[in-house]
């Protein structure tokens, strides 16, 4: 279902501020700030943070927030073993907590943003043509993550890792004002690409980074960014690494929110009907089935 709310007088505003913003500069004082470790300082920062947006920690492994060595801890958190049970195959498993910012079919090449708003395939694959053709007129959901939301990634389904690329670009916040008002925003910013092949054809998993998003990690390959670099980079695995990921299992990390866009080819995947913009989901329901 596809989110109709128009832009309001004070989105366009706040996308007008962020437009002129250091969105690199300021991210990289994020990152700073979140990896002090002076016991005081990273005290009262999560105890602030924690009231501020609710933050609940009981099903988190530490759920004493002063035993956490820095703010980025925090963000980081693990979760109890059982405090996101893996929904059975054949369901394709939500990789994080948040919300569903849009989900739906790809239209040929065009992914819908919001009211007003696609955004192109291929932009958002680095500007290749051929990457884009796997998911021409396939399934794809957008998942937004919150500041105050478990930062962890994962498989949303078993997949062989093929292919990673680092896209450098803008760090604008991807919040849903902004998604209602910065055209493209999801191929504009910062962005990991990870290519998987699966028993039901390719799968994309995509993290963006945002604004004060000051790193992006995976598993396998450690961080990611920073550095953002100027020129976009790629890794290949299939002949040098065999690595498969098992549905559920951890793929990679934010420090603090942002968004993920799962990618599917044309005719895979059935989404879950209840599923629309603002559906509030956690790591490991289902998000649908494959066909």
């Amino acid at each position: 279902m596809q989110n109709k709310k128009s832009a309001s007088i004070g989105d366009r505003l706040f996308a007008a501020l962020l437009y002129i913003l250091p969105h690199h500069f300021l991210s990289r004082i994020m990152l700073r700030l979140t990896r002090i470790e002076i016991r005081w300082f990273k005290n009262f920062a999560i105890h602030h943070y924690i009231k501020r947006l609710n933050v609940d920690l009981s099903q988190a492994q530490i759920d004493d927030y002063r035993q956490f060595k820095s703010l980025n801890d925090f963000f980081t958190r693990a979760l109890k073993p059982s405090a996101r049970p893996v929904a059975q195959s054949p369901n394709i498993v939500c990789p994080v907590d948040g919300s569903v910012s849009e989900i739906g079919q790809i239209q040929d090449e065009q992914i819908f943003q919001a009211k007003g708003h696609s955004y192109s395939l291929e932009d958002l694959l680095g500007g290749s043509p051929e990457r884009a053709s796997y998911f021409r007129n396939g399934s794809y959901a957008t998942l937004y993550l919150s500041p105050r939301d478990y930062h962890r990634i994962h498989m949303p389904a078993k997949g062989h890792l093929m292919e990673m690329l680092h896209i450098p670009g803008r760090l604008f916040s991807v919040s849903p004002s902004t998604v209602r008002t910065v055209p493209n925003v999801f191929a504009r910013n910062e962005r990991v690409v990870t290519n998987f092949r699966t028993a039901h054809g390719p799968m994309a998993v995509i993290m963006v980074g945002a604004i004060f998003v000051g790193s992006i990690e995976t598993t396998w390959a450690d961080v990611i960014t920073p550095p953002a670099g100027r020129h976009m980079r790629q890794w290949s695995y299939d002949a040098v690494a065999q690595i498969t990921i098992e549905r559920g299992i951890e793929m990679g990390r934010f420090n603090m929110g942002s968004t993920v866009v799962l990618l599917f080819a044309e005719g895979k995947v059935q989404w879950d009907e209840k599923l629309c913009t603002g559906s509030k989901i956690q790591m490991g329901q289902s998000l649908g089935v494959f066909n």
